[in-house]
């Protein structure tokens, strides 16, 4: 007996640490509500079973605030318009920075952009960037943006009697669109003429890397761990990306293309004796240059990481809400012809809208992008963490919380927007009483407070150019491919699981 005491006494020991272990992050907030969790993977099941919309029917049974557990991972769940305010304005000193899901964890190259960099770094290097976006900037970039336009609508032309998987054709628009604007660099996605692999290499590689931050339990098997034991996440990946043809050996090769890719890019413009501010990278590469201080903060790596994370953000998601409002539109012919008879009223085919006609000329434009953008949350949640202890809607949270804001919730909210699946773009009219009623923070898209996208005045510019020369030329109808409902890819950014298959039809002028 005594022989057998200490094996008693070690695997006690070791089931003791192994409940502390994931049990712990339960415990600092088990006082907010949520639904029971299972061992190990949490809510991953209620994930797979309905989407997003968990979170609204979590919403719906436990109330604005409650907790989800992303495998071990335990979220404070927001879903009510002034407690987002509380979270991402009010309280942001204490909430200021993103937490990293194990998407991020596992993949180096999106953890020294912008979007997950740290208290005083993301803050020195906010302010250096925040100068980009001044209206001048944008409104300069209005001929680059038009050019690529253009050549996306004569791929239209060409391929006017087949099916267009326009979410592809988009997705080229907006990464050539950010590749001149971020890189000075003409990726030449959109001739018809280029060679196969030079388009292929690229946009594979970008497709790719983007869609291996997946949130559930469809990703490589070191970011299934980090969601269900973290711990194990780093000394797995770093193992499984070693074993070629594992999902982790796929990831770490492609992240290691684009990275080579990149700091080429960077390396060669920072050799340019002249090279201008034109482009993010050029203007990034100055700043380091003509101040001392700033250069261990815009180190190749950083500015490196902080190009590609601007063609991640200014690609994927411009081309997600593009697609989706031509998917939207061409199912209702009402707001299809008010869009319309706006864009013709502007002038000419050949007269290009200003900056300032683009904001102040086109109401109705901007009244189907919001709803668009409501309809379909590109980024249905906002990750926070709580860098010291802070209440938010009556719950004390310790520091390092996962503080997630549900804006996609908040989207599809009745109190807020009455119809919620119903496309009305009307409701974003600032004469009708339901904009008039509605709570300032109901609809977020591009985030709240600080952290919000330093980027949107940059997408929606891009979008509005392209819807109006669009609906200029064409208009547009599902193809009898398309699927309905739409079905999609949960990421760190909402997806199309099997594209947007539209078809072009020339417009009688």
């Amino acid at each position: 007996m005594e022989e057998i005491a200490p094996y008693v006494f070690t695997m006690m020991a070791m089931l003791l640490g192994f409940f502390i272990y994931f049990y712990a992050p339960y415990w600092s907030i088990q006082k907010v509500p949520g639904p029971p969790a299972l061992p190990l993977f949490g809510h991953l099941h209620l994930l797979a079973k309905h989407g997003t919309d968990v979170f609204t029917v979590l919403a719906n049974r436990y109330g604005p605030v409650f907790r989800f557990h992303l495998g071990r991972q335990p979220l404070v769940i927001v879903a009510d318009p002034e407690l987002c305010k509380e979270v991402g304005i009010k309280k942001f000193k204490s909430i200021c920075n993103r937490s990293l899901p194990s998407p991020i964890s596992a993949s180096p190259l999106h953890q020294k952009g912008l979007f997950f960099t740290r208290d005083s770094r993301w803050s020195a290097m906010r302010n250096s960037i925040i100068s980009l976006y001044q209206p001048s900037h944008l409104a300069s970039l209005i001929p680059t943006m038009q050019a690529y336009i253009d050549s996306a609508t004569k791929l239209i032309t060409a391929n006017e009697e087949e099916d267009i998987t326009f979410s592809d054709l988009s997705l080229k628009l907006a990464t050539n669109v950010i590749g001149q604007a971020a890189f000075g660099v003409n990726f030449g996605l959109l001739r018809d003429t280029i060679a196969e692999e030079e388009v292929s290499a690229f946009m594979k590689e970008h497709l790719y890397s983007t869609n291996s931050l997946k949130m559930d339990l469809s990703g490589s098997f070191s970011i299934i761990l980090g969601l269900i034991i973290p711990i194990l996440q780093e000394p797995f990946r770093q193992i499984l990306k070693r074993i070629r043809g594992t999902a982790d050996w796929k990831i770490e090769k492609t992240n290691q293309k684009l990275s080579l890719r990149l700091d080429k890019i960077v390396a060669k413009r920072a050799q340019e004796n002249e090279r201008g501010s034109k482009d993010f990278l050029s203007a990034i590469l100055n700043v380091s240059d003509s101040d001392g201080t700033l250069r261990d903060l815009f180190s190749q790596d950083y500015i490196s990481a902080l190009a590609y994370e601007h063609l991640l953000a200014g690609s994927a998601t411009t081309s997600f809400t593009l697609s989706s409002l031509l998917y939207l539109v061409s199912m209702h012919a009402d707001v299809e012809k008010k869009l319309i008879e706006e864009i013709d009223s502007f002038g000419p085919l050949d007269t290009t809208p200003s900056a300032n006609d683009l904001q102040r000329k086109f109401p109705y434009l901007d009244q189907v992008i919001k709803e668009t953008m409501r309809f379909y949350t590109v980024s249905p949640l906002v990750a926070r963490e709580t860098s010291e202890q802070v209440e938010v809607g009556g719950y004390v949270l310790p520091k390092g919380t996962w503080v997630w804001i549900a804006i996609g919730v908040l989207a599809k909210d009745p109190k807020h927007f009455p119809d919620p699946d119903v496309f009305r773009p009307e409701r974003f009219d600032p004469a009708c009483d339901e904009e008039k009623q509605r709570h300032p923070y109901a609809h977020i898209p591009f985030g709240i407070g600080p952290r919000a996208c330093v980027g949107q005045k940059f997408a929606l510019q891009e979008i509005k150019l392209s819807v109006i020369n669009l609906y200029r030329r064409y208009i547009f109808r599902h193809s009898p491919k398309m699927e309905y409902p739409l079905e999609f890819q949960y990421g760190l950014v909402l997806n199309f699981k099997n594209g947007v298959k539209l078809q072009a039809i020339e417009r009688k002028t």
